[in-house]
């Protein structure tokens, strides 16, 4: 049996009890950093063994790991944060195992899209989740494809190319199309910037914004509206 076990996106304490009792129950952690999972099993009094499954090792480790399954061994596997295989690395192995008619268990748990979209402000019963888009080959028709939904869109981010990310969406979508940026979700400087592209571009060129990020974006119909309301307002 393979786990898929969720882990907090920042507060220790948003993790289940079926999580917590998985990773002392499983006979391995496959962890991304294992340095980070290490943390977390110490917080919890867990001394489970790990070893590294990470976007670098993956290809390699996958057969090795069925092997281990296919032994009668129950492993978990985790991500630094949130739920494995959502713009981390879990998928190539999830395939692997039901290919080789092993079982896999996903359990619910912390996603950081969720709680962003849902207190963004924006739409949220219709929704495209992009993730990171590429760095650079097929980026500019992956914003243009962005550009033109009709509903929310969400976009993760890196803190050190936010501000170029910005820019450009405000390039494709328009200055006035609605946004919010969050950032440290659940963590102590948890923030939460809503407005125009064009404002949230601007924030970013006048200070540095760090930790995890998440960007929702209003749809192109969400666009138009906001148009017809101020023209309305006049």
């Amino acid at each position: 049996m393979l786990y898929l076990i969720p882990t907090p996106i920042g507060h220790l304490e948003d993790i289940t009890l079926r999580a917590l009792r998985l990773l002392k129950e499983v006979d391995l952690i496959l962890a991304e950093d294992t340095r980070l999972t290490g943390r977390l099993l110490k917080h919890y009094d867990i001394s489970t063994p790990m070893q590294a499954f990470h976007a670098h090792n993956e290809h390699s480790r996958v057969q090795k790991i069925l092997d281990e399954l296919q032994a009668g061994k129950k492993l978990g596997l985790v991500s630094d944060a949130g739920t494995p295989g959502i713009s981390d690395p879990g998928f190539l192995l999830v395939r692997a195992c039901l290919e080789a008619g092993i079982q896999v268990e996903s359990l619910p748990g912390p996603t950081a899209f969720v709680p962003a979209l849902t207190a963004s402000g924006l739409p949220c019963d219709r929704f495209h989740f992009e993730g990171f888009l590429p760095h650079k080959k097929g980026r500019k028709k992956r914003l243009e494809y962005l550009a033109s939904l009709p509903h929310t869109f969400i976009l993760y981010e890196s803190p050190h190319r936010i501000a170029r990310c910005l820019h450009e969406l405000e390039a494709h979508c328009g200055p006035d199309r609605p946004a919010c940026l969050a950032r440290e979700l659940s963590k102590i400087h948890e923030e939460f910037l809503r407005g125009t592209l064009s404002h949230l571009a601007k924030a970013a060129e006048k200070r540095t914004l760090k930790g995890e990020m998440v960007l929702i974006v209003g749809g192109q119909a969400s666009d138009k509206r906001n148009k017809t309301t101020r023209k309305d307002d006049r």
